[in-house]
């Protein structure tokens, strides 16, 4: 009964918001310069360390022009298989152990409705990652719902309720991984949490979708510093566009529950998609769950997280 219940009230609140979907875009875009910055540090000095940095690029969403770049050796730009866009650099470290580098971007982004769809097999991204399973635990959520055969309804469905179900708090270990079987019972965690319960049982049950990340950039046409990364999702409908959804900043702005259905903001830079990563040229170590800040390996190993350093400036750009 209780089931039946949650499957009604999700229903309900879906038949309300879908028309959310429908509207067109809004023209806004907004221009900034974005630096990417920091070292790989704690190495003897000329210690050599294999270095790869992820680089906005052109998109629908995005264009992308480079500023400057600072690195202590010529860098090589190379694409995966899944057409990110990286910096790679081999170097020795420098006498105080470290090996730094800089990267400014000019960014103009604009809100999005939709992307066009590529000519990639639907059935790409209905595969299971290493941390986000087709069935298994997660799919416990959907057992006993009535869920319905429209692909945006069941889209939004999903989304309420991982919004309804998960909280974005940060105060407790585990989160950020992007494992959707520990957010599906931790019931807390950030964007990588939130996302990858949605690809989770998106893909479960036979709806495409795919991860994207970046960065939040601030509203305020300000300098300022930005934290850390941010990210989002897309599902597919068959025969259509994708179509963006971003449950982690709806549930830390109830009243933009609505529109993270279905639209992003201009306020963000997209760096990479896609997870279990093999770079470009190929690390020594194993795919990289995601790809947004610094990797680095020496002696074929990768180096710790703490032993890379990092920056990232948002300035906006007077139009």
């Amino acid at each position: 009964m209780r089931d039946t219940k949650i499957a009604r009230r999700l229903l309900a609140r879906t038949a309300v918001a879908l028309m959310a979907i429908a509207a067109p875009a809004l023209a806004a875009d907004r221009t900034f310069n974005f630096t990417y910055a920091g070292a790989v540090t704690g190495l003897k000095p000329g210690q050599m360390a294999r270095v790869w940095l992820p680089v906005p690029h052109d998109s629908p969403a995005q264009q992308v022009s480079k500023l400057q770049q600072t690195f202590p050796k010529p860098v090589i730009e190379a694409s995966d298989a899944s057409g990110n866009i990286m910096l790679y650099l081999e170097a020795p470290a420098a006498a105080d152990g470290t090996i730094p580098f800089t990267a400014t971007y000019r960014i103009t982004r604009h809100e999005i409705a939709s992307e066009p769809a590529k000519d990639v097999e639907d059935a790409t991204y209905l595969k299971a990652d290493q941390l986000v399973p087709v069935g298994g635990h997660p799919a416990s959520l959907l057992e006993n719902l009535s869920l319905p055969a429209d692909p945006t309804q069941l889209a939004r469905v999903l989304y309420d309720l991982i919004d309804g179900r998960m909280q974005y708090r940060k105060d407790q270990p585990g989160w950020g991984r992007g494992d959707a079987s520990w957010a599906c019972d931790s019931r807390f965690g950030n964007c990588t949490d939130f996302h990858s319960l949605f690809m989770s049982l998106a893909r479960t049950k036979g709806l495409p979708a795919k991860f994207e990340i970046g960065f939040s950039v601030p509203e305020k046409d300000e300098p300022a510093a930005v934290a850390g990364y941010h990210c989002w999702a897309f599902f597919k409908p068959a025969g259509q566009d994708w179509v963006p959804v971003d449950i982690s900043e709806a549930n830390k702005h109830p009243e933009k529950r609505d529109y993270f259905f279905g639209h992003l903001d201009a306020n963000r830079v997209t760096f990479s998609t896609g997870r279990d990563l093999v770079l470009s040229p190929p690390q020594a170590g194993p795919p990289v769950n995601f790809f947004i800040y610094p990797y680095a390996e020496v002696d074929g190993k990768p180096l710790p997280a703490e032993q890379i350093k990092r920056s990232f400036h948002f300035d906006p750009v007077k139009q």
